[in-house]
């Protein structure tokens, strides 16, 4: 059995990784439709993004916001905005195949890396290993939970979003070579 859980940080950028492979398993574990698809043949980061103080005062979206007033992004409503998202707290992961999200920061309805000077500086990283993680998880094992449990997906607020109740999963090797988990 694998227990999956790391502890609230205060830096939201040191444990993001993790945490959104955490959630991608968490939730394709509960979809197992989805699952079966993925082994046959993908968050979430801080729920508000890192405080900003205008130097002078202005408008914004019909609303006055004065010199030194500290400014959050709720980065976690705007990933679920249901002008954006057909069914915005569903995990669809048929939503991204088109291809027509870009997650460089320029789509400011979806920017899971941040934008402007704040950009994640591993996006490259991130996107690479985060695929390549679940992709292999999903790949070399079958995953279920412990005999009566059921998935719990509710989040916990922080400077980190974090899954509110650890990942327990217990993971079955698929491959039919041992070697190849030594």
């Amino acid at each position: 059995m694998i227990i999956l859980d790391t502890r609230h940080t205060v830096v939201g950028k040191t444990d993001t990784s993790s945490n959104t492979i955490k959630y991608a398993l968490a939730e394709v574990m509960n979809k197992p439709e989805v699952l079966r698809k993925v082994s046959a043949t993908f968050a979430p980061g801080p729920p508000l993004l890192v405080p900003h103080c205008p130097s002078n005062t202005s408008n914004a979206a019909g609303y006055t916001i004065p010199k030194g007033a500290l400014v959050f992004v709720n980065i976690w409503a705007i990933h679920r905005g249901p002008s954006i998202w057909d069914n915005p707290l569903e995990f669809y992961l048929e939503r991204f195949l088109d291809g027509k999200w870009d997650y460089s920061g320029n789509n400011f309805c979806y920017f899971p890396f941040r934008s402007g000077q704040r950009i994640c500086a591993r996006i490259s990283m991130a996107e690479r290993m985060f695929m390549y993680s679940l992709a292999s998880l999903v790949h070399s094992f079958e995953w279920n939970l412990p005999a009566g449990e059921r998935m719990d997906l509710s989040e916990k607020f922080g400077i980190v979003l974090e899954k509110k109740m650890p990942l327990i999963a217990i993971p079955t090797p698929r491959l039919s070579n041992p070697s190849l988990y030594e």
